[in-house]
């Protein structure tokens, strides 16, 4: 089972997005875990946060990630480090929905601790 048919079964709430939607999983004052769920051919905003750092852990599908000068292909099972203040970008180059685990350690989590450098819908 996936991370989308469960959260359906469990009724865990879910934010949706023009590129797909998420999920928060646990949220403290000093981490939050969320899972991330990008359709086919989508892509969320070139972005980078002031207060938090991440790590995306791949499970399904494949991600196009940019970090800063680099373009990386990640499979399930890998990982990556998305530092504070990197400028950074999840991509979904498959035809099918790319989910990942997303851990966020730092001062804040706010979804207001996003800075936009492009966006593919006009959020920048």
């Amino acid at each position: 089972m996936y991370f989308a048919e469960e959260r359906r079964e469990r009724n865990m709430p879910t934010e949706t997005r023009p590129w797909g939607h998420f999920t928060n999983l646990y949220d403290t004052d000093f981490t939050k875990v969320k899972t991330i769920t990008v359709l086919p051919k989508q892509r969320l905003s070139l972005q980078s946060h002031k207060k938090r750092q991440e790590q995306w852990i791949i499970v399904r599908g494949r991600a196009l990630v940019e970090l800063d000068d680099q373009s990386m292909l990640l499979e399930p099972g890998q990982t990556v480090f998305i530092p504070t203040g990197a400028k950074h970008r999840l991509s979904n180059p498959e035809e099918i929905d790319l989910e990942i685990v997303e851990v966020q350690t730092g001062s804040y989590f706010g979804e207001d601790d996003i800075i936009r450098y492009e966006d593919d819908y006009k959020r920048a």
